[in-house]
């Protein structure tokens, strides 16, 4: 039975991402299973340090005198889990991180909502230089329900639309609608109207 959170036109809590979090490792939420994860299970860790360190950096003060030592505790978990993942990356409710190893996402990326990341994957920054020399930089954003598979590389300032599913190996520079399946490099659309591919999905 799925966990239903506040409704869309309300602020979400790191609490209440933290129970979606949970939500998508196991199918339910407790107290219980939020502490097994964090002890047992190195990319689910690496998901709890990161909504800690969040939700100290935005408290008032003196509640944010610990968060050194929280972002101590996401440095040791991102590198027992073998991934990089910045705790001041922007990430929705029920995000699940299949497997780790090897996963880059960029700090510059936004995540949405029930997000399933597979090992291998490369969210990252892609520059333009104009003719006077002008750099600019572009992070990808992805939306609700996007599932990208393993050693995916997903590079700039692109969309990658509700419910899309990114095959494993695919190389992704140009935004993609919602509802399709993306595969090849370069990245090109190989089925469209999918059906989403969230397991244990927390109704946001």
């Amino acid at each position: 039975m799925p966990i239903y959170l506040e409704p869309e036109n309300e602020r979400v809590t790191h609490f209440d991402a933290i129970k979606a979090d949970t939500f998508r490792q196991y199918g339910r939420f407790s107290w219980g299973l939020l502490l097994k994860g964090a002890l047992a299970r190195r990319s689910f860790r690496v998901v709890v340090t990161m909504r800690m360190c969040q939700a100290v950096a935005q408290s008032s003060q003196p509640a944010r005198l610990p968060l050194p030592i929280f972002k101590m505790f996401h440095c040791v978990a991102t590198q027992i889990a073998a991934v990089d993942f910045p705790w001041q990356t922007e990430v929705g409710a029920g995000l699940a991180l299949t497997h780790g190893w090897g996963l880059l996402v960029n700090r510059g990326v936004k995540l949405g909502t029930n997000v399933t990341l597979f090992h291998g994957v490369t969210l990252g920054q892609r520059d333009q230089i104009s003719n006077d020399g002008t750099r600019t930089s572009g992070y990808p954003v992805l939306e609700d329900e996007v599932w990208i598979g393993p050693h995916a590389i997903v590079v700039g300032a692109v969309t990658i639309g509700r419910g899309r599913r990114v095959a494993g190996g695919a190389f992704v520079r140009e935004s993609i609608p919602p509802f399709s399946i993306v595969a090849g490099n370069p990245g090109r659309i190989v089925k469209k109207n999918c059906m989403l591919d969230v397991a244990n999905a927390a109704q946001i």
